[in-house]
């Protein structure tokens, strides 16, 4: 059953790495600020599973304030990267709206939203949580790699009636890094916890690593693909 990408704008020109065999489950990866689908796909083409699908979609390209308005691949709008800065919460939602599309997408070609897992890496980290904790289906789980919760004032309350309480949460970050504090990370974990059961929630710290991934966090992602989408 073939579905229509273009239907699905973020689709049409992801990097896709197919399966080596009958796919039955998928994880969709959204990149960081300035990045592309292509720097996610090569990482988690080494770590991956021959019945999984890996979606790696491209930000549009638009203005961010926090870098002087140049224009870059971007998910939504960034006016700072502290707790308490203010947010594009138009920007945010719009963007969860384009990630569910593609959740809807893959569903409809037979892939049980059970079998998929959201994720991504600093900005492309955010917004798969906030995409995963509003989504009205319930998702495999979610890997959130240097990042934090956005619009994290309104949750619980946003959590789309508890769909996804249980969900599984891999969070990891880096102990050095200068653009997203750890603490943040930790204060994001804490928040997490108050939306989800708080044992579905891992937080791991690697020492030395600054705002990017590092061999044994790509182990752990890896571990917690195979767990949550065993061989069916």
């Amino acid at each position: 059953m073939c579905g229509n990408n273009m239907s699905v704008p973020l689709l049409a020109d992801a990097v896709t790495v197919s399966g080596a065999e009958r796919e039955t489950a998928a994880v969709i990866f959204l990149h960081g600020l300035g990045d592309t689908g292509h720097s996610w796909a090569d990482a988690l083409s080494s770590i991956r599973l021959p019945y999984v699908k890996y979606i790696c979609p491209h930000a549009p390209r638009i203005p961010v304030t926090l870098n002087m308005k140049m224009v870059m691949p971007s998910w939504f709008d960034l006016m700072g990267l502290t707790p308490d800065a203010p947010e594009d919460e138009a920007g945010i939602k719009k963007a969860a709206e384009n990630i569910k599309a593609i959740i809807e997408h893959e569903m409809k070609n037979g892939i049980p939203p059970n079998r998929i897992i959201l994720g991504g890496f600093s900005q492309g980290g955010a917004l798969s949580l906030y995409t995963a904790l509003t989504c009205q289906h319930q998702l495999a789980g979610i890997v959130a790699l240097s990042c934090w919760l956005p619009l994290h004032k309104a949750f619980p309350q946003a959590a789309n009636n508890g769909v996804n309480k249980d969900i599984a949460i891999l969070q990891c970050h880096g102990e050095m890094d200068p653009m997203i504090p750890v603490r943040f990370g930790a204060l994001t974990a804490e928040k997490l916890k108050s939306v989800v059961t708080p044992t579905k929630v891992q937080f791991k710290t690697y020492p030395g690593v600054m705002h990017n991934s590092c061999p044994q966090e790509m182990m752990a992602v890896k571990e917690f693909i195979e767990k949550l989408l065993p061989r069916i």
